[in-house]
Parts: structure tokens; sequence; C-alpha cells
């Protein structure tokens, strides 16, 4: 013979398996409604909801309820069902005429008349989401055996609400992020830690041509393009963001500049761990085949121009020498010096601008990387500008390394790079005493190359300016127009193309430093 208590169970098997099979809430909420009464023999049932910001029960789902009473809320503390969720604790009510928190309110707009109730709380890491009641028992009164099966089913409708609601915040928040993706000019892709993408939009998809490859892991993804620097270069880094190159020669020459950042999630301890990434995809083609133009452009003229300009100093040199061996007239003299100084001026910057144009082109595979002593490097660089700048009136070069630094670099072109900074330091202090200062520090596994100086500073709007390409600071400020503003633009892609950077510092009146920080 089968006994109640075993009925109860076969009962909350049951109501346990259609209830976890159901992730709509709305279709969840009616389920939850429509097996309530069943469980403990009841006429009907009621569910009502805490309405979080207000503090107020509501009915989500009413059925057979008039309009008027589903627009009905209860206040935590009010009525029976406000006093169940206010206290966290089941009621069992066999006569509800009797007892003064019974609300009439549902009662009197419905023309129902509520016999007895059994309401249980339905709560969630120890807070009250809600309500349910069983309403009028059909064959006697509601018993603590009904109370403890209600309780059950009570707590397995909150546990299912509270799968669905988050069910359906992942879905929104992936709605929201798919409409966003969408958007995205750019290519955009989101994939898990392991590389499984999880959206694509249409820009990456046009991009990588997925409809063509199909495939479903980034590592696939760019299986067209050439990569620089590698996919494990890019991404074994500790940054939170790395960047690299995507180049396709066929069918056309097509760019694209790619970011990858890394997405974390915080455990329970507080540390964070990457949990996916997002992958922006921009086309620069149009940017990469105007700056190879450019440098094309620049490097034809610049050798157009040495030709004829080496006819112009030879020719000058001689007329002055002439000039001054037979006292020619003042005239002469002073026009052949003229066309002579000018001449290596132009010279000095048609060799700067060819030195910008090879260097501009170069990649990091290009680079003879060896390792040396920073403190005697800087002593080379310092010997060497000082014999080329000796006629410079009050210039005086220090060097500070006040521990040993070791630096794996291109030795000539980190050279390069130093001598361009001291170039500036020089060139751009109207003060009698020309103070620089060559510094060296191992910082976060970089080498630190520092040039200060103790001219006029740079302006704050301007410093985020000055490595761009052909760009000068004011003559009114700086004093200086000549040079064609490539200089520092010139020592930004030799740290770039070192996997480094430059950066500088500066204060008006009191100097500026600029410092390379090159990878060991």
């Amino acid at each position: 013979m089968i006994t109640q208590s075993q009925e109860s169970l076969e009962m909350l098997v049951m109501v346990s398996r259609l209830l976890s099979s159901k992730l709509d809430i709305s279709e969840l909420l009616t389920t939850i409604m429509r097996l309530a009464s069943r469980v403990v023999g009841a006429e009907r049932a009621s569910l009502y909801l805490l309405d979080e910001k207000t503090q107020e029960l509501y009915f989500d789902v009413a059925l057979g309820l008039p309009e008027d009473v589903q627009k009905m809320r209860f206040k935590l503390g009010e009525g029976i069902a406000g006093t169940c969720a206010k206290e966290g604790r089941s009621i069992i009510i066999n006569d509800v005429a009797s007892d003064p928190r019974h609300s009439k309110k549902a009662d009197s707009k419905s023309g129902y008349v509520t016999r007895s109730l059994l309401t249980c709380p339905m709560i969630i890491k120890g807070k009250a989401i809600g309500v349910v009641q069983a309403i009028n028992k059909t064959d006697g009164d509601f018993s603590d055996t009904d109370k403890n099966s209600f309780e059950a089913f009570a707590s397995q409708a909150a546990i299912a609400i509270e799968n669905s609601r988050l069910f359906s915040s992942v879905k929104e928040e992936k709605r929201k992020m798919e409409i966003v993706f969408k958007r995205i000019k750019e290519g955009a892709i989101l994939t898990d830690v392991s590389g499984e993408i999880l959206i694509l939009n249409s820009s990456a998809k046009a991009y990588l041509e997925h409809d063509k490859y199909k495939f479903t892991h980034i590592e696939k993804a760019f299986q067209a393009f050439d990569v620089k620097p590698s996919m494990e270069t890019a991404l074994g880094g500790e940054a939170p963001v790395s960047r690299f190159e995507l180049y396709r020669e066929k069918p056309k020459r097509f760019y694209l500049d790619a970011s990858v950042i890394k997405l974390f999630t915080e455990g329970k301890d507080g540390a964070q761990s990457v949990e996916g990434r997002l992958w922006i995809l921009t086309d620069v083609t149009a940017q990469r085949l105007e700056e190879r133009m450019a440098r094309n452009f620049l490097s034809l003229i610049s050798h157009k121009f040495k030709t004829p300009l080496a006819c112009i100093n030879g020719y000058a040199q001689i007329l002055k020498d002439e000039s001054d061996a037979k006292k020619l007239p003042e005239m002469i003299a002073k026009s052949s010096e003229t066309i002579y100084g000018q001449g290596q001026k132009l010279n000095v910057l048609v060799e700067s601008l060819l030195d910008f144009v090879t260097i501009d082109s170069l990649d990091s595979a290009a680079l003879q990387k060896i390792e040396f002593d920073a403190a005697d490097f800087l002593g080379e660089v310092a010997e060497d500008v000082k014999e080329r700048l000796k006629d410079v009136p009050g210039l005086n070069i220090k060097i500070v390394a006040p521990e040993p630094v070791k630096v794996k670099a291109d030795r000539k072109l980190l050279a390069n790079a130093l001598r361009a900074l001291i170039d500036n330091a020089v060139k751009f202090n109207p003060g009698r005493d020309k103070l620089v200062i060559l510094s060296a520090q191992a910082r976060d596994s970089h080498a630190l190359l520092s040039v200060g100086d103790n001219g006029p500073g740079i302006p704050g709007e301007e410093l985020d300016n000055i490595f761009q390409k052909f760009y000068q600071v004011e003559a009114a400020f700086t004093g200086q127009v000549e040079g064609w503003g490539l200089g520092l633009s010139l020592v930004k892609k030799i740290a770039e193309v070192h996997g480094g950077k430059v950066f500088a510092k500066s204060q008006l009146q009191k100097g500026s430093a600029f410092t390379i920080a090159v990878p060991n």
C-alpha cells in the first residue's frame, strides 16, 4: 500500500523534473502555479514575487484572477503573504476568517472565498524572493506533512526561478553584446580562453573570409594572412592588451591592425584569471599604402637631390677656397661662403631624410641585436657627440649609471636614437650652459636609457605630438626652424622596432628628459 509520504515524494520528484526543464521565466511561473495546488491537494494556488526596489509582493502570474486583482500589491508584513515573506517562515491557517492577519482585498475583488491557507516563502541565499500559497485544502485541514512537502516544493521553485533569471540575464547580456558587435565598424571577435570563437561580427567575417574558411577557432581565423609579430609573441606577454599586424598580398594588398584585449574574471579569493579575449581588427590598408608611397617618394627625391647637391657643394668649396687664396672681391667671397654653408645644411637634411626612410621601413627581423653594457655604450655615444659638436660653446655631457645595466639591442640603431635626442637637447637649448645628462637603469625587464637637459622644456600640450612625423614645436617657442621634424619620429621607430617605447617628461624652464625603454 502506497503511503501519503511516498505519494508526496513521488510528486516532488516529478515536480523537480518539470521545474528543472523550464528556463523561460513566464513558462516556469505558470508551471509552478499549476503544480502548487497538486502538491498538497488544494483547490488553487497563488504565487507572489518580491519587487526588490519597492519591497512589495505582486502577482507575476495570476491564473483565473480578475485583472484588477492581478494588479494588486502587498507590502512586506501586509496580509498572510506579506507576513510570510517578511518573517521568512511558513504559515498554516485552517480558518482564515478568525485570523486578523488575513487581508480580504483579493477575496472582495475576485469573489472567491478563502477558507484555509498554506503559505511558504521562496528563499535563495537567505533572502525571500517571493511567496507561494496553497488555498483551500480539498480534504480536511492543512497539516505539518503538507507544510513539509510544500516547503520542499517552494525551495525547488525558488531555485528554478533563480536559474531562470540567471539564464535570462545571460541571454540579455549576450543580446546586448551582439547588438554592440554588429554596430562596431571594426572587426570584432570574442573568444574563450582556449581560443574558441563565441561571437564574430559581420566586419570580421568579411575581413577574414569566414564564408570561405568556416573557421571556429582563432588559430584558423588568420590562415590567409602573414602575422607580425607571431601570434605566440603577441599573446606571450603579461600586458592586458597586445597588438600585431595582419598582411595579405593577394588578391590585393590588405592590412589589418589587430588588438587583443584580455578579459578577466575575479575568483572568490580576489585573484584574477583570464576567461577570454576580445579581438579588434581595423582596416589600415589605405594608411599603410599611403605610408609606403610616402617612403618611396621621400627616398626617390632624396636620391635625386644627392647628385646635383654634390656638384653644388663641390664647386662651392672650390669657389670658397679660390676666394680665400686669391683675395677675390668681398661680394664673391661672401656669396661663395653662403652657398657652401647652405649647401652643407641641405646635405645634412637630405642625409637625415634618407636615414629616416631607411629606418622607417625596418622590421624587427632586420635588427642585429647584441648584449652590451649600458655605461660603456653611453660613454662611446657621448665621446662621439662631443667630437662632432666641439665648436658648441658651454656644452657639458655627463653620464649617470649608478648600477650595471645590460642592454640587448641593435647597437648602431640605438646609438642613432641617442644621438638624435642629444642633438635636440643641444639644438633647442638657447642657454649659455648646455647640460646633457645620459643615464641608464633596469626596470621591469627593460633597460631604460635617458637623455635629460636643462633647456626651456616642452609645453604639456605638445608632449603627445612631438613624436609625430614632420611635427615641430612652434618656432616662436623654440627659436629653431631648421630640420624636417623627423628626429623624434625616428627615435620612436627605433624604440618600437625593438619592441619597446619612448616617452618624455618635461617642465617649463627646467628642462626635459627623454627615455627609451628596450626589453631585455
